[in-house]
C-alpha cells in the first residue's frame, strides 16, 4: 500500500486524495485520518481490545524519572518495564471488573478526603493542597481518581487472593525449625590444577559440540543503516546571538530579583521649593559624574541622614517594598548602575544598585545564549523537519535527501534486531522501525521518527544479511575453549567422585579441608553461596558420621563433608519475620500465577 501511494504521489488521483486528507485534518484534526490508515499511531499496545496509549507510558516514565529513583540513562529499559506494568495492570483491572470488584464514587471521595497528603496545617482536607500536589506529580483530579480506583480494585483483588491461602501452625513451626538450623561442614574445591589427565580436544569433539550447539554460533539477521538527523540543539549551537539580545533577556529574567540599593534623597516642601530640590539633586548627580563617590555624595546631599551615614545604603529590597515608582527606577538598573534624578513621593532620588541577588550576566551567559538560539532557530527547525518529511517519503535513497536539506548522511555498523545500537540508534523505537516490513523488506525510507522534542530521524537499510550459521572454522577458537572447559569439568567431576568414594571407604587424611562451623542459612560467611545452599539440601548425618557430596561450581567442583546438624537458638523476632515473609511470598506466588494465567489467555498486541 505504501509503495502505491508513493508511486502515485504525483498523479491527479493522489492530489485529490491529499486534498480530502487536508480537508479532513482541517475540519476534524489529525485523528480523522486514523480510520483511513489504521489504528492510532499513539497506541503502543492493546489488551483484549483495550488500548494502551504512548502518552500513558511516557507519563509513567516521567513520573519515575522525576522521583529520582531511576537514573536517566536507564530510561530506555524503564519505558519497556512501564509498558509491561501497564499491561499487567490492565489485565488485573479487567479481571477485577469481570469479578464484580467495584469502587463507588463515594468511596473514592472518602479516601481522598482522608489522605493526609492533601491536608492543610490544621489537618483538614484542602482542595488547593489537593490540586497542587496532583499537579506536582503530573496528575489531573480526573486521572488521579481513575488511577486510585484501579489501585483500590487491584488491592482488593490481591487481598482476596492472599487471604484465600494460609499455612497450618505445624507448617509454620517446621519452617521456623528449618530456618534456625545450623550445620557444620568441611569442604575442598578442586580446580584445573587438580585434574590428573591433560585435556585433549579432538576434531571429532569439536564437530560434535558444534553440531549440538549450533544456536550459539548463529549470526542473527543484521542490517547496516543509513540515517539523517535533524537536531535542534546542534542547530542552536551554530546560531550567532546578538550580545544586546542576551542582556535584554538577562534583564527580563532577573528584573524581579532582590537587590541591594543605595539612594540620595533631596526633599522639597516647607523651606525648599521643588525647583530648588531638583537643582540640588542635579548637583549631586553631577558630582558623581565628576568622580565623587556615591557614599561621599550621599553624606553631603541626602536628607535621609540615617542612610547617608551608611553611604546611602537602604539594604536588600524586594519588588513592591517601596512602591511601584521606586521599583520602576531601581529594578531597571544593572548591578553598579546609578540612575538619573527621579522624582518619587515628594522628593528627588538618585538610586544605585550595589548588588543583585541573582545570577550575574556572565554566570547566565551560556544558558541565555542557548535559550535565545533555540528560540531563534525554532522556525528553521520546523521548516527542515517538514522538508525532511516531504523529501524522504517518496525518495529512493537518503543521500539525495541529505544533500537537498544540507544534512550529513550517517552510517552504522552491522546491527541485529535486538542490538541497542549506539547514539541515536539506541533510542526507543529506532531499531523496531529499522526492522519493520516497510524498511527491512520493502526497502523504503522510514517515517520521520520523533526521538524527543529536539530531534527527528529518518533511516533506511543500506545493506542486509540474513541470519546464518557461522562455519566451524570461523568460531573454532570459541568451540575449542568450550569443549576444553567441558572436558576439564568432567575430569574434575570424576576426581570428586573418586575422592568421595575413598572417603566413604577408608577416610582420607591428607586433604587440606576448609572448615565452616555452625553455619545458618542467614550466616554472613566467606563460603561460596552455592556450597552453603547445597549443604542445606544434604541429608542429616548419623552421630559421629559424615555425609559427602560433590557440588558443581562455575569453575571447578567442591567436595563437601557434612559433619553435624544442630537446631540452633530460637530467635522469635527472626522467626516472626520469616513467617511473614513466607506468607507474602505465598501470596505473591498466587498473584503471579493469576497474572501468568491471564497473560497466557489474553489477546495482547504490542
Amino acid at each position: 500500500m505504501l509503495q502505491s501511494i508513493r508511486d502515485g504521489s504525483r498523479s491527479w488521483g493522489a492530489k485529490i486524495i491529499i486534498g480530502v486528507m487536508v480537508a479532513a485534518m482541517a475540519l476534524f484534526g489529525v485523528e480523522s485520518l486514523f480510520g483511513l490508515f489504521g489504528s492510532d499511531p499513539d497506541e503502543v499496545a492493546s489488551v483484549n481490545g483495550q488500548p494502551i496509549m504512548r502518552q500513558q507510558v511516557e507519563l509513567e516514565v516521567q513520573r519515575a524519572l522525576r522521583s529520582g529513583q531511576v537514573p536517566p540513562e536507564q530510561e530506555r529499559a524503564l519505558r519497556s518495564d512501564m509498558l509491561d506494568q501497564l499491561i499487567t495492570t490492565q489485565l488485573l483491572s479487567q479481571y477485577a471488573e469481570d469479578g464484580g470488584f467495584t469502587v463507588s464514587d463515594d468511596q473514592l471521595d472518602q479516601m481522598i478526603v482522608g489522605l493526609p497528603e492533601f491536608h492543610d496545617q490544621d489537618g483538614r482536607f484542602s482542595s488547593e493542597v489537593f490540586r497542587n500536589r496532583l499537579a506536582g506529580a503530573g496528575y489531573t483530579p480526573v486521572s488521579f481518581r481513575e488511577e486510585l480506583r484501579v489501585d483500590i480494585q487491584r488491592q482488593h483483588l490481591q487481598q482476596g487472593l492472599a487471604f484465600s491461602d494460609f499455612s497450618l501452625p505445624s507448617e509454620q513451626e517446621r519452617l521456623a525449625a528449618l530456618q534456625r538450623q545450623q550445620r557444620s561442614f568441611r569442604y575442598v574445591i578442586l580446580d584445573s590444577t587438580d585434574a590428573d589427565v591433560d585435556v585433549n580436544v579432538s576434531e571429532e569433539d569439536l564437530q560434535a559440540y558444534y553440531d549440538a550447539n549450533q544456536e550459539r554460533f548463529e549470526r542473527p539477521e543484521q542490517v547496516r543503516l543509513e540515517y539523517v538527523l535533524i537536531d535542534r540543539q546542534t542547530m542552536a549551537e551554530e546560531q550567532d546571538v546578538d550580545e544586546d539580545v542576551l542582556r535584554d533577556m538577562w534583564r527580563e529574567q532577573n528584573r524581579d530579583a532582590d537587590r541591594r540599593v543605595s539612594h540620595i534623597m533631596v526633599t522639597f516642601g516647607g523651606d525648599r521649593s521643588r525647583e530648588e530640590a531638583q537643582a540640588l539633586a542635579e548637583s549631586a548627580r553631577e558630582a558623581i559624574e565628576e568622580g565623587d563617590s556615591f557614599a561621599d555624595t550621599a553624606l553631603r546631599y541626602s536628607d535621609d541622614t540615617a542612610s547617608a551615614e551608611e553611604g546611602g545604603d537602604l539594604g536588600v529590597i524586594s519588588r513592591g517594598f517601596f512602591g511601584d515608582a521606586f521599583d520602576d527606577a531601581a529594578f531597571g538598573l544593572e548591578e553598579g548602575d546609578i540612575s538619573q534624578v527621579v522624582e518619587l513621593d515628594g522628593a528627588f532620588h538618585i538610586i544605585q544598585v550595589t548588588d543583585i541577588r541573582g545570577p550575574t550576566f556572565e554566570e547566565q551567559r551560556e544558558q541565555l545564549q542557548r535559550d535565545v538560539a533555540l528560540r531563534d532557530i525554532d522556525g528553521e527547525f520546523n521548516r527542515q523537519v517538514q522538508h525532511l518529511i516531504d523529501e524522504s517519503f517518496a525518495a529512493d535513497d537518503l543521500q539525495s535527501v541529505a544533500d537537498d536539506i544540507g544534512l550529513t548522511l550517517h552510517e552504522s555498523d552491522w546491527l541485529a534486531r535486538n542490538d541497542e545500537g549506539e547514539g541515536v540508534l539506541s533510542e526507543p523505537g529506532v531499531m523496531t522501525e529499522a526492522f519493520s516490513d516497510d524498511v527491512l523488506v520493502e526497502g523504503y525510507n522510514s517515517e520521520v521518527i520523533e526521538l524527543d522534542q529536539d530531534r527527528r530521524l529518518v533511516l533506511r537499510v543500506a545493506e542486509r544479511r540474513e541470519a546464518t550459521l557461522l562455519p566451524l572454522d570461523e568460531v573454532r577458537e570459541e568451540v575449542e575453549m568450550s569443549v576444553a572447559a567441558l572436558q576439564q569439568q568432567e575430569l574434575l567431576r570424576e576426581e570428586a567422585q573418586a575422592l568421595i568414594a575413598e572417603l566413604r571407604n577408608n577416610g582420607a587424611s591428607d586433604i587440606d579441608w576448609l572448615e565452616a562451623n555452625n553455619v545458618s542459612r542467614q550466616s554472613d560467611t566467606t563460603v561460596p553461596q552455592l556450597i552453603v545452599q547445597e549443604t542445606f539440601r544434604m541429608p542429616r548425618p548419623e552421630e559421629g558420621e559424615s555425609v559427602y557430596r560433590a557440588v558443581e561450581l562455575p569453575q571447578g567442583v567442591a567436595v563437601v563433608a557434612l559433619d553435624s546438624v544442630s537446631d540452633g537458638e530460637v530467635d522469635e523476632q527472626l522467626e516472626t519475620f520469616v513467617s511473614q515473609m513466607a506468607e507474602q511470598l505465598r501470596a505473591q506466588s498466587v498473584l503471579q500465577g493469576l497474572i501468568d494465567d491471564l497473560r497466557s489467555n489474553a489477546d495482547i498486541e504490542r
